[in-house]
């Protein structure tokens, strides 16, 4: 953390660095007073943490749950309690909320992490509309919903916390472990973050709700929708991902 405020104050900008688990509520709120204590506001927040794990959704540990929706889902809930009243209050602001494809769509082994992510797609849906009638429009939202990118999120693991350890590498089941490689695989080859950092500034500037940073996913969205509307059983194809 250190080393990125040192590399960001190089780049010209003034920055400062919290330790800051987002599952927890306190830390959020210290987060939150340290940045209007620094610079009297905030006018775009990004809540962005992320981890994963996978497994089938009926056999997952439970300690799997626990950690993914803390992070992805109670993450994103304690950021918004602890920024936007601010952003109402002087009527202008820009909040990104870190979604992903898999909160459009819905995929074998990801039960939690497709939980969390279709929770923060529904979650900034609604945050639109009522800022909408709250601020008149003047506080933005948008949702980032990108396909694979190219980050540590595969190495979660590093930061879990000891309470909520899952289950060792040799003791994960052959087909977990083959979904674990094929995840890594998909990541190591995804878009680097700096492309998908691009999409959302632009997004922020032309003030778009929506921001899906790979086109050829859109298809899977729209046969899942169409299915729904349809009545039809779910349909998961792995070459639309």
């Amino acid at each position: 953390l250190a080393e990125a405020v040192e590399a960001i104050g190089k780049g010209g900008a003034d920055a400062v660095g919290v330790r800051t688990d987002v599952s927890k509520r306190e830390d959020i709120e210290a987060l939150a007073r340290k940045t209007f204590e620094r610079f009297g506001t905030a006018h775009v927040v990004c809540n962005n943490a992320g981890v994963g794990a996978g497994g089938m959704s009926y056999a997952q540990p439970l300690s799997d749950w626990e950690w993914t929706l803390g992070v992805n889902l109670w993450g994103v809930i304690h950021g918004i309690r602890a920024f936007v009243p601010k952003m109402v209050e002087q009527g202008e602001g820009h909040v990104v909320n870190t979604a992903s494809m898999a909160g459009l769509i819905s995929a074998p082994g990801m039960g939690a992490y497709c939980a969390s992510k279709h929770a923060v797609v529904a979650i900034s849906e609604c945050l639109f509309h009522e800022l909408t009638l709250a601020a008149g429009g003047k506080v933005k939202v948008s949702v980032l919903c990108p396909g694979w990118v190219k980050t540590n999120i595969a190495d979660a693991e590093r930061n879990r916390p000891a309470n909520m350890k899952g289950a060792a590498a040799g003791q994960r089941g052959p087909q977990e472990q083959m979904m674990e490689a094929m995840m890594r695989q998909l990541i190591a080859g995804g878009m680097p973050p700096s492309e998908v950092a691009d999409q959302v500034l632009a997004a922020i500037h032309e003030e778009r709700f929506w921001i899906l940073t790979h086109p050829k996913m859109k298809k899977a969205v729209e046969v899942r929708a169409h299915g729904i509307l349809e009545g039809l059983d779910p349909k998961f194809d792995p070459t639309q991902m």
